[in-house]
């Protein structure tokens, strides 16, 4: 039985507050024919990814439009600006797979924006999930662009991306289309639950070659 909108709302409510990462009482939550729409305010970004996965747990989800800011405690918010970017730096330094001295980190009102290059779509998102979790950083521009190691054809590029979202199986194949356009990939299709969508978008990230992933996939 597809559980209601109501009985989702009950279940999303249940779950943020449940939650011990997300102060709930800041956020706004709308259901609509199973598609979440969260709005509002988070302290800092471990919140706001935790929130997104409480919710793309839920039973009957079908999408998530995740609208919520990070709005840093005061005593975060009046760090210098380059208090937080020489942070930011620092910590990016730490990861030995993203060659962040190659970056270039500048914080404006808390607004930080990175610049470089890296050889991997998924050293672009882990960039920007470090950055975002550094205490003062309110907003983030991920200005980096991948320059893969080794130029591949897309039609490479979909192959090995089909293959290895057959070798899942989180994932049906078959219910997945993939088109790919200099190196940048599109998902398409129908997959069972959230667990395949997110599974499907993952693998599409981690593929070599892949210079960014456009997720158009929805739910069956």
């Amino acid at each position: 039985m597809i559980p209601t909108d109501e009985q989702i709302m009950k279940d999303v409510v249940d779950q943020l507050y449940w939650d011990s990462r997300v102060d709930a009482s800041k956020i706004k939550i709308n259901v609509i024919d199973g598609k979440v729409s969260l709005e509002g305010t988070v302290q800092d970004y471990t919140a706001l990814q935790a929130a997104d996965s409480d919710v793309w747990a839920i039973n009957g989800v079908r999408d998530v439009q995740n609208s919520l800011t990070v709005k840093s405690p005061a005593a975060a918010i009046a760090r210098d600006n380059d208090e937080v970017k020489s942070r930011i730096e620092r910590v990016l330094l730490w990861d030995p797979n993203l060659e962040a001295s190659k970056f270039s980190v500048s914080v404006k009102n808390g607004e930080a924006k990175i610049q470089g290059s890296v050889d991997a779509y998924w050293k672009k998102i882990k960039a920007e999930q470090i950055a975002f979790n550094i205490a003062g950083v309110t907003g983030l521009i991920n200005e980096l662009v991948v320059i893969p190691q080794e130029n591949k054809a897309d039609e490479v590029i979909a192959e090995e991306l089909m293959s290895a979202l057959d070798r899942n199986s989180y994932v049906n194949p078959h219910n997945i289309n993939i088109k790919v356009e200099n190196g940048k990939v599109t998902l398409f299709g129908k997959v069972r639950n959230s667990l395949a969508y997110r599974t499907a978008v993952d693998t599409a990230r981690l593929t070599p070659g892949v210079k960014e992933v456009i997720n158009q996939l929805s739910f069956a």
